[in-house]
């Protein structure tokens, strides 16, 4: 009977679309432009997004009339070469000319550090033309650290050179409000070039929404998602814009009446800026923060703005510091005040935290090198091939050069000529993080979902340890292991931290809900720091694993990786959103706060005179400065 009535359903329901299965017919005029939207393909191998495609991919080459197609991000799952490859090639049968910007993830878990997609689509962002109508696009971010979306500088920095179009309309994975760091900066740059809708994905449903004035969607992923793959139609006439989805029910497509229609106008910008550009309605931390640790001390000595995305760390030795950006450039700054004494440029994009040692400055890079310069001059001392892109930060220690690479490869060089002192080769996942080292052993993780211990000596493993969730989102690979008391502390994205017997690997202790990949210690190595995502911060006896205290940060809602720094009696926490918290190391009250930018802190420099406190940081906006706080 159940059999019969569903059977009986079906088909009615079959009935009363057959219509609106077929494709609605092509208006005469040339104004009329008609193109499908497909978003969130989230391709990974074994799963049955690659048939959901399919499907689209042969009912948008069925339909008559389209003039192009966009793709709007979350192609890949994972960002993976062989993923982004793969979604090309299927892409590619499409009988439309498309066009494609990328998701956060393609971004963040990219293993080539972006660079893949860039090469294989053959852009980072689009400009074109069709019928009266221009159409941009472009990628969203976070690229590689962990983040809420910040359209990169170089995107800005594209936006802010072109010239007005009367009808304009963008397309980016995410919705361009506060689920974006910069996203006041994005729509009145958007207003500024006459646009008049966005398109965007990221929510794998259907949603129209309001940006200050300017109308957009949000549109289903094609991903069945237990129910029907499909994608949206979208179609301007005259002034008046109709978005449409369409399912497809086996062998019988369905185009659904409109979910969203509207008249296209002109719109104004009429939103109220402070003195820093923030709009009334922004919701973080603002920056009269800045006033009030003035107050207690607090000030910046110097602060400048790249013309690139940062999103990595310093190396420093006496006055001077080293940095890079992700446009590929390594800069040498003074910290006297900041100027730049060199900078040098290179093929691929650069997510390395460098290491100082001497003369000798190293990092990776996103062309697959590790590379050594003269620390004085920026010249090329040696340069190491990897197979696949270097993303992770080195460490050097007795003249070795420790560092991972997303080949499957873990190496030692020599420091001198970057020969091979040794390599362990059956790693699983690439490496991101900066790799723990001491005279026992060297400790990192992967996005594999593992952590390897390996000896120092000659690379031979010592033991690993697998997180037991069997998703790569929750492996241990973003944090920077740290070691106390014969013990390894790691936080993983399941939002625990993780204590292991460094001996041997085995889980010791377990803190719930208490970090996600930022863990920090005190020089003495007796106290770890960590976060949760929900605004608190615990400190943990290293000896005891007792909590010594936990305080609710006020900062609300973080995924920042970056770890957590101690100097003096400060515990300093970096954000996702471009401020540095100070907290009391000895019972977690909050000291001061200050704002730098709207983006994730990166990897901060912190040191201690008879002068004071100093912390040398950036952030992934390309905001770099000297703090120096006076608190004892």
């Amino acid at each position: 009977m159940n059999r019969c009535i569903a059977a009986f359903l079906s088909a009615l329901f079959l009935v009363f679309f057959q219509d609106l299965g077929a494709s609605p017919a092509v208006q005469d005029g040339s104004d009329t432009l008609r193109f499908a939207f497909l978003t969130d393909l989230h391709y990974s191998k074994g799963s049955l997004s690659a048939k959901d495609l399919s499907r689209c991919v042969k009912d948008v080459n069925a339909q008559e009339g389209l003039d192009f197609v966009l793709i709007g991000g979350d192609l890949t799952d994972f960002g993976s070469d062989d993923e982004i490859a793969f979604v090309k090639k299927m892409l590619d049968s499409l009988e439309y000319d498309y066009h494609v910007v990328a998701g956060n993830h393609d971004a963040k878990w990219s293993e080539s550090g972006c660079n893949t997609f860039r090469e294989v689509f053959g852009y980072d962002h689009f400009d074109f033309t069709v019928k009266g109508w221009r159409f941009l696009g472009c990628n969203c971010g976070p690229d590689m650290r962990m983040a809420p979306a910040l359209l990169p500088r170089e995107s800005m920095e594209w936006l802010g050179s072109l010239e007005p179009y009367e009808k304009t309309i963008f397309i980016n994975h995410y919705p361009q409000d506060s689920s974006v760091l910069n996203y006041f900066d994005v729509t009145r740059e958007l207003k500024r070039l006459g646009t008049r809708f966005v398109i965007g994905g990221h929510w794998h449903s259907n949603n129209a929404l309001d940006y200050d004035g300017l109308p957009g969607v949000l549109c289903r992923s094609t991903l069945s998602a237990g129910t029907n793959p499909g994608y949206c139609m979208i179609e301007i006439t005259g002034d008046k814009v109709t978005v449409s989805e369409r399912r497809l029910y086996g062998d019988t497509p369905v185009l659904f009446e409109p979910w969203f229609s509207a008249q296209l106008a002109k719109v104004e910008d009429n939103v109220e800026y402070d003195a820093h550009g923030l709009p009334a309605s922004y919701p973080w931390m603002r920056y009269d923060v800045n006033d009030d640790a003035s107050s207690k001390g607090v000030v910046a000595l110097w602060e400048f703005h790249e013309d690139s995305n940062i999103a990595s760390g310093f190396a420093r030795s006496g006055d001077m510091a080293w940095y890079a950006t992700t446009a590929g450039s390594v800069r040498c700054i003074s910290l006297k005040d900041g100027h730049r004494i060199w900078s040098a440029s290179f093929p691929g994009r650069i997510f390395s935290t460098p290491a100082v040692s001497g003369r000798t400055l190293v990092f990776g890079c996103a062309d697959g090198f590790v590379y050594a310069l003269d620390s004085r001059d920026g010249s090329v001392k040696w340069k190491h091939r990897a197979e696949k892109s270097v993303l992770s930060s080195p460490v050097i220690m007795d003249g070795k050069v420790f560092i991972g690479a997303s080949d499957g490869c873990f190496r030692a060089l020599d420091l001198r000529d970057g020969s091979v002192e040794w390599e362990y080769r059956d790693v699983e996942g690439f490496v991101e993080c900066r790799p723990y080292v001491d005279d026992t052993q060297v400790v990192f993780g992967t996005w594999g979902n593992k952590l390897y211990s390996l000896d120092p000596r000659d690379g031979s493993l010592q033991w690993v340890w697998k997180c037991e969730r069997t998703s790569r989102m929750f492996s241990p690979a973003a944090v920077w292991p740290v070691k106390s008391d014969g013990r390894i502390f790691i936080a993983v994205p399941d939002r625990s931290l993780y204590v292991l017997d460094a001996d041997d690997g085995h889980e010791i202790k377990r803190f719930e809900r208490s970090a996600r990949e930022s863990v920090g210690i005190s020089p003495d190595g007796n106290t770890v720091y960590c976060k949760s995502m929900w605004h608190t911060m615990t400190a943990i006896d290293a000896g005891t694993l007792d909590v010594e205290w936990k305080v609710e940060t006020g900062t609300g809602y973080d995924i920042s990786p970056t770890s957590i720094s101690r100097i003096g009696n400060e515990v300093l926490m970096p954000t996702d959103k471009g401020n540095i918290v100070s907290f009391s190391a000895k019972d977690g009250s909050r000291l001061w706060a200050r704002k730098i930018s709207n983006a994730l802190v990166n990897p901060m420099e912190v040191w201690n005179t008879h002068e004071g406190h100093f912390i040398l940081a950036s952030t992934m906006d390309g905001a770099v400065t000297l703090i120096k706080s006076a608190i004892k």
